[in-house]
């Protein structure tokens, strides 16, 4: 029976597993997001937590008593990279000292498609995840960077088709503005119709004198 188990094994021995939490714990800390499977951020969430509370006190306590240095050392026990503790110490603890709790966020992705393993996102309160980063990114880049000449040309070249195109499309608005405005001829009458000028000639025509040659 599974009685004061209160951690997931996450399929590993205690020593993996401890070095996956320590390793996904400095990646959190440096990027301050993460996408993992959900069993593995919710066993990161209270692994984390304790870190930036532990940095929260050591930035309290001061330097006078030693103990941010005895912080330092407690937190580099679980992450040996001195770079990564000191944007904990410098950058993230400093955002949450007015907050008594609750450093991280879940927010679930789905599936993944090759195993269906539930996905989720585990994130610092604060650095909100914006899933169009990358294409405002790259779209940024590709505005900043210097055209050369044949992307000057090519540009030149799509702006007059798009001036001609649109010079186009407003002839064909005025000339079918100008047909509905013409009104329509009426038609012939019955009675009326264009006269010939065949009975004008028989009528002056002069009479044929009787019995000439």
């Amino acid at each position: 029976m599974r009685h004061r188990v209160s951690h997931r094994k996450l399929g590993r021995v205690t020593e993996h597993r401890i070095a996956l939490l320590r390793n996904q714990a400095e990646a959190l800390i440096r990027h301050e997001r993460i996408e993992t499977t959900m069993p593995k951020a919710k066993e990161l969430r209270p692994f984390v937590e304790r870190l930036i509370t532990i940095a929260k006190r050591g930035i309290a306590g001061g330097d006078a008593n030693g103990k941010s240095l005895h912080a330092r050392r407690l937190v580099l026990r679980d992450i040996p990279n001195r770079d990564v503790v000191g944007k904990l110490f410098d950058t993230i603890a400093p955002r949450f000292e007015n907050r008594p709790g609750g450093y991280t966020r879940i927010l679930r992705l789905g599936y993944r498609r090759g195993d269906s393993a539930e996905v989720a996102h585990i994130e610092l309160v604060g650095s909100e995840f914006n899933p169009n980063a990358e294409a405002e990114k790259t779209q940024a880049a590709e505005k900043a960077k210097p055209k050369s000449v044949g992307g000057r040309l090519r540009a030149a070249a799509e702006r007059l088709r798009g001036k001609k195109a649109q010079s186009a499309e407003e002839g064909a608005e005025d000339a079918s503005a100008d047909n509905k405005a013409k009104p329509k001829r009426e038609g012939k009458s019955k009675g009326g119709g264009r006269a010939t000028t065949k009975g004008k000639a028989a009528q002056t025509r002069a009479p044929r004198k009787a019995g000439g040659s």
